[in-house]
């Protein structure tokens, strides 16, 4: 089939490489345009870019989908559909239309479970024992159209937003492949109305640890924004990321450090496997250890 490619971080990455693996003709990638980045800010090309690139794909990457011009463009290009995975602009509705089977979405939720910006986190966060993948015909509503193709599969205990968004990419790349190849096949399931949730954009706010809340939304707080923003507390002064934790017993006032990285919540108690200072690299916790005089509480 002849493809429009839409996505941007490494998320997409897999599923572009699967397209072109299954044999159809990437007829040009759109991503959002190179920002500043690193130590220089020096404009820096999204993973789907530079794939893209290496690839010797025609890479297109408008700041609006909105203008005539740009959606003149987009049409000359024939296409018979369009691939969109973590693009991040709206599609208007010329766009949706354009292709001849229309734009197809792969959403890294059980929909109508979390719609939105931030499935991947929010599931973990929210203690949601499963997930999955759904391949969506796309329209005007915010990840409201039909489903083709849908896949579950369970939350791991350990599970971070690093490792869940692996297994998702991973499975998204399997799924469209199998979508596109039986398109003249798949029946459109609608979306229930029950069940709706939103998946809001993670804000920099949520990323503070309150130790006053019980362990276990803490546990998921932290393992759900890893490793970015990342969860934070500070140690004497000093902002830690924490990146990895479990559930364990302990008693203590809130912030109390217990024994080693063992921290007293509002309701039990959670073990920091692994955390990372400003300026260093992310460490286990015997490592992270063996760097610090652990003070008698975190804030």
């Amino acid at each position: 089939m002849r493809i429009v490619f839409m996505g941007t971080p490494d998320f997409s990455v897999s599923v572009l490489d699967a397209l072109v693996e299954a044999g159809h003709e990437i007829v040009c990638v759109y991503c959002q345009p190179p920002r500043p980045a690193g130590r220089g800010k020096k404009d820096r090309p999204t993973p789907v870019h530079a794939r893209a690139e290496t690839l010797g794909l025609t890479v297109r990457h408008p700041r609006t989908l909105r203008d005539a011009d740009a959606q003149a463009e987009f049409a000359a290009l024939d296409a018979d559909i369009a691939v969109v995975v973590a693009y991040g602009l709206i599609l208007p509705q010329p766009i949706l239309d354009a292709p001849t089977h229309g734009c197809l979405n792969i959403h890294a939720s059980l929909l109508p479970r979390w719609r939105g910006a931030a499935p991947i986190q929010r599931a973990i966060m929210s203690g949601d024992a499963q997930t999955g993948v759904c391949i969506m015909q796309m329209e005007a509503g915010l990840d409201t159209g039909p489903v083709l193709l849908r896949e579950a599969l369970d939350i791991a205990p350990d599970e971070t937003a690093a490792t869940l968004h692996d297994r998702l990419a991973d499975m998204g790349a399997r799924l469209i492949v199998d979508a596109l190849a039986r398109l003249d096949t798949l029946r459109p399931e609608v979306q229930p109305d029950q069940g709706v949730t939103y998946a809001e954009k993670i804000d920099k706010a949520e990323a503070r640890i309150d130790w006053t809340r019980p362990a276990d939304e803490i546990d998921r707080q932290i393992r759900g924004l890893s490793p970015f923003p990342g969860a934070w507390c500070e140690m004497d002064g000093e902002r830690v990321k924490l990146l990895l934790s479990r559930v364990v017993p302990g008693d203590g006032a809130p912030g109390q450090v217990l024994d080693g990285l063992t921290i007293a919540c509002g309701d039990g108690a959670v073990e920091i496997l692994s955390a990372q200072r400003p300026g260093k690299r992310a460490m286990e916790s015997a490592e992270f250890l063996r760097g610090v005089q652990m003070p008698d509480r975190l804030d």
